[in-house]
C-alpha cells in the first residue's frame, strides 16, 4: 500500500504569510494552477485508486481538479480539516508566540483552538482506519500543511525542533509506503 500526502493550491493567505486553519477560504489563481500540475505528476503516478480529502473548500478543489484528469473517486473526510489555531487564526505567520505554541503539545493553539495532541489524534485515527479498511489500495491524502506535518510523524519520526520546523508547499507530493 502506498500513501500520497499533498498539501492544497496557494490561498490568498497562503501567499500573505497569513495563519488560515479553519477560515474556509478559496485557492487563487496560483492554487488553481498548481492544483493543474499536480493533476499532471498524479496522471504519470498513474497507480493512485482514490482520493482522500479535507472537507475544507481549498483542499477539495485541489482534489475536483486531480479527480477530474485522473478520473478518480473523492472520499471527504472531517478528520483532514485544518488544526484550529484558535486566536492566531488570521494573524501574521510571524506572530509573537505562534511558533512557540507549535511546541507545547499539550496546550490549544492560540487558547481557544486544539492541542497538537487532539489534532494527532484525529488524524493518526483516520490513518489507521485507512491502512487497515484499504491495506490493498493507493490513496492520495489531500489536505493542509498542519495536517500533513501530523502525517509526516505518523511514518517518521521527528524531533520538536523538526517537527516544529516541518513545511510542507503547495501541492507538494510524498509517497509513503505502508
Amino acid at each position: 500500500m502506498k500513501i500520497y500526502s499533498t498539501r492544497h493550491g496557494q490561498t490568498d493567505y497562503n501567499k500573505d504569510e497569513i495563519i488560515l486553519g479553519v477560515t474556509d477560504i478559496p485557492l487563487n489563481e496560483t492554487g488553481i494552477i498548481q492544483a493543474e500540475i499536480l493533476a499532471d505528476e498524479i496522471k504519470n503516478i498513474n497507480d493512485i485508486d482514490f482520493i482522500i480529502a479535507s472537507p475544507m473548500i481549498r483542499a477539495k478543489t485541489t482534489a475536483k481538479v486531480v479527480a477530474e484528469k485522473c478520473g478518480l473517486e473523492i472520499i471527504i473526510d472531517d478528520r483532514l480539516r485544518e488544526w484550529d489555531y484558535g486566536e492566531y487564526e488570521g494573524k501574521s505567520r510571524f506572530t509573537d508566540g505562534f511558533s512557540d505554541n507549535k511546541k507545547e503539545f499539550a496546550v490549544r493553539m492560540g487558547r481557544t483552538g486544539e492541542s497538537l495532541f487532539q489534532l494527532c489524534h484525529r488524524v493518526y485515527s483516520m490513518l489507521d482506519e485507512v491502512i487497515e479498511k484499504y491495506d490493498d489500495k493507493n490513496i492520495l491524502i489531500v489536505s493542509h500543511g498542519g495536517i500533513c506535518r501530523v502525517i509526516e510523524t505518523y511514518f517518521n519520526d521527528m524531533t520538536t525542533e523538526k517537527y516544529s520546523n516541518w513545511f510542507m508547499g503547495n501541492c507538494q507530493l510524498i509517497e509513503y509506503i505502508v
